[in-house]
């Protein structure tokens, strides 16, 4: 029964979510509220909830400085020159556009922590995504498959949580599958350019004029206030560069004088997957007040020693990212109306992710408390046929899809990934095979409800849930896929 109610009670959510029916916040709390009374458990549904709080508590915490932190760093211009440089990679070209931002995704996924790495990615391609009318959901699904590749990283989280489970070393089991994740990295960078192919088709894209040397200059932006639509990014300079764009039909091109900057979105020129119409384009301007150069070096290396503190676990990420936040308002706005006028310039980031958080405890808290997660993994395993023993390897590549996708990653690796071990070397697979395979849903892990940073990505790129789940999806899980035939072809798996 327990079985029956959570697998519907997960389905319930993802339809409504899907067909807009409801918020993702109100089908995160009403939902598994409604299947606690089916279950017979309503009277507990007020323990349950407190418990899933209590452990997403250090979350929604980490989540709301995190923000704060990195809010602040766009601010005073950290990321200008990173931004600057992906832009100018770009040429305002949607193809390169669309790679640049995994690309970009994948680097920043060095410090492990998806909600970082989507602040950074959406903050920087944004508007340039608003001004070229490019789909959002292309952004955030990019991003979140790159950064599910990357979350493998030995302080990323899963591998850790694995070799923890199945008592092994970290090091055995994510250096073997360096190869299998690297061709899962160039999968979405292949994905990434088949998307952006069809954007250019779409929309067009900027060009040079014939006979001209000199590369556009794009300038930086970020996300946040602006100076008014369009002020953050211009097409490309006065100094004589051609605009080329596909008419909506895709059916041909129209040459715009030289200088002239491509209508934002919502001012003519639609962007599927976003809020077109709502607000018009807006970026930070590359003069805005806020810009601390003479503090860049302190910035970076305040970055750096938090991010280095981070992975070297020296203080609780959430503790972390408190101290630092406090710091770099301190620092780079020492007058009091200048630190307020910050903290209310991203309270509404703040308020919408933990928001998220709190209610995705709801989620999590009536799922382990019922005991429906139990119920559903042990179901999923005593369905494996028998003959399936010597290919557990293969079972656990091919269930860490669901199962990361519908519970999280403690429930996953702590609750399911022994039981798998255990059947498998039954048959003399070996644990650490189990354990690699076991990495191979985090692509599609990341665009999970039960994630936390995902709703930092959709918060911030203004991208319904239901949209980007139908997006991602299916690419998340093909890139799943390939990281798991590249196991197998190179004998790791």
């Amino acid at each position: 029964m327990l079985t029956f109610l959570g697998f519907a009670m997960i389905a319930t959510f993802l339809v409504l979510i899907m067909l807009k029916k409801m918020s993702p916040i109100a089908a995160l709390v009403l939902i598994p509220a409604l299947f606690c009374v089916f279950a017979g458990k309503g009277a507990h549904l007020g323990d349950y909830v407190i418990d899933g709080v209590g452990k997403l508590a250090p979350t929604a915490a980490m989540l709301m400085f995190a923000i704060v932190y990195f809010g602040v760093m766009i601010d005073v211009g950290l990321f200008d020159p990173i931004v600057k440089g992906i832009l100018r990679f770009c040429k305002a070209d949607p193809m390169r556009v669309v790679v640049g931002t995994a690309v970009l995704a994948a680097i920043v996924s060095l410090d492990g922590d998806g909600s970082t790495t989507f602040m950074i990615t959406v903050s920087a391609m944004y508007p340039l995504y608003k001004r070229l009318g490019l789909s959002l959901v292309v952004m955030t699904g990019v991003a979140a498959t790159a950064n599910g590749v990357m979350n493998t990283l030995p302080w990323g989280g899963p591998t850790a949580r694995a070799a923890t489970a199945l008592k092994l070393d970290a090091a055995d089991i994510f250096v073997p599958m360096i190869p299998a994740l690297a061709v899962g990295l160039l999968s979405v960078f292949v994905l990434a350019y088949v998307l952006g192919l069809k954007e250019r088709r779409r929309v067009g894209t900027l060009v040079l004029p014939s006979g001209a040397d000199e590369e556009p200059e794009l300038v930086t932006v970020g996300i946040g206030a602006g100076t008014g639509a369009g002020a953050g990014v211009t097409a490309a300079t006065a100094a004589g560069v051609g605009t080329t764009a596909g008419t909506a039909a895709g059916s041909g091109s129209v040459e715009v004088p030289a200088g002239t900057a491509v209508p934002a979105a919502g001012s003519g020129a639609p962007a599927a997957g976003g809020d077109a119409g709502e607000e018009g384009f807006q970026g930070l301007d590359p003069q805005r007040a806020t810009l601390r150069p003479r503090l860049y070096w302190f910035n970076a290396g305040l970055t750096v020693a938090l991010l280095t503190a981070m992975i070297m676990e020296l203080l609780p990420i959430p503790v972390l990212f408190l101290l630092g936040a406090a710091l770099a308002l301190t620092v780079n706005f020492p007058h009091m109306p200048d630190q307020k006028a910050r903290i209310a310039a991203h309270a509404d980031n703040v308020l919408n992710v933990a928001g998220m958080v709190f209610a995705a405890a709801v989620f999590t808290g009536v799922l382990s408390g019922t005991g429906m997660v139990k119920h559903m993994a042990d179901w999923l395993v005593g369905a494996i046929p028998e003959g399936m023993g010597p290919h557990m390897a293969l079972v656990t590549g091919l269930l860490s899809l669901p199962l990361t996708y519908f519970m999280s990653n403690d429930g996953f690796y702590f609750g399911v990934l022994p039981v798998l071990a255990e059947a498998g070397a039954a048959h003399g697979v070996s644990p650490l095979e189990i354990a690699r395979a076991s990495l191979v849903g985090q692509a599609l892990h990341m665009s999970s409800p039960l994630v936390p940073a995902v709703y930092v990505l959709v918060g911030m790129a203004k991208v319904e849930f239901g949209d980007h789940t139908r997006f991602t999806v299916k690419w998340a899980a093909l890139t799943c896929l390939v990281v798991l035939a590249a196991g197998m072809v190179f004998g790791i798996i």
